[in-house]
């Protein structure tokens, strides 16, 4: 979703080029070596949580994904150099914030939830900065930094039991987990009212509001499910829910452009 978040980017402004493809490229890269430092640093809670993920399944040692995760990071950081100085700048913070994330701010209440949000509404701006449309691009990665942060506080309170156990300082451990539902949920509904923003601003015409209904209605209805049953079990299919519903917006940011 990352990479495609790029050529979004491409397709809403109907800019194409080959430091287009480029960018997908590096991002889905960096994607990568975010996600694998993250199951590097987060290899006793993915025990308790998540026991058959490759590293605590023992089908990778702790050393061989550390050592390919920073190569993952480097390919990524001189591919985004190549396109375009600030393109590598951009990549080398984003390299920076994944990597001090998954050591220490994702244990921390709130702020791991912001940080990953904010990387996904940056990979936005990573595709405004190549084609020269930060406005635009701006715009779309606040719907992504909205949608994302919902989501991750959802999957918290998922992993609520690991995490405990990590003495982790997720927002439903310190405030509790209705607390934490009721923030995704009003999220979700912020979401939803923004949306047709963007083509009262003209940036999408009439075939956006139709599709972008449906993931609306996905959101609201992830909210009611989780406010209802705020077990592991139903929140994981909620986060879900809501990664369905974030790829349906994703199409009407597209269908919208045409």
């Amino acid at each position: 979703m990352a990479a495609i978040a790029v050529i979004l980017v491409a397709i809403v402004c109907h800019t194409y080029n080959w430091q287009i493809v480029l960018g997908a490229i590096s991002v889905f890269i960096a994607t990568g070596a975010g996600n694998t430092i993250n199951d590097y640093f987060d290899y006793e809670i993915d025990k308790i949580n998540k026991p058959h993920r490759p590293i605590p399944s023992k089908r990778i040692s702790l050393r061989n994904a550390l050592i390919y995760s920073l190569i993952l990071f480097i390919i990524a950081a001189i591919m985004g150099f190549y396109i375009n100085i600030y393109n590598g700048l951009l990549v080398i913070i984003c390299d920076i914030l994944m990597i001090v994330y998954a050591y220490d701010l994702k244990q921390r209440c709130l702020t791991g939830n912001i940080i990953v949000s904010l990387l996904t509404g940056l990979t936005f701006i990573y595709g405004g900065l190549i084609i020269g449309n930060i406005f635009e691009s701006s715009l779309l990665g606040l719907f992504a930094f909205l949608m994302t942060l919902s989501r991750e506080i959802i999957k918290d309170t998922e992993d609520i039991k690991g995490d405990s156990k990590e003495n982790a300082n997720t927002l439903p451990i310190k405030y509790g987990v209705d607390l934490a539902i009721n923030c995704a949920i009003i999220l979700n509904i912020i979401t939803c009212l923004l949306s047709p923003i963007l083509y009262l601003l003209g940036l999408f015409n009439a075939y956006y509001l139709i599709i972008v209904l449906i993931a609306d209605i996905i959101f609201i209805y992830s909210a009611i499910i989780s406010y209802k049953d705020k077990t592991p079990k139903n929140l994981h299919n909620v986060a879900k829910y809501m990664k369905i519903a974030m790829m349906i917006a994703f199409i009407s940011f597209i269908i919208g452009s045409l």
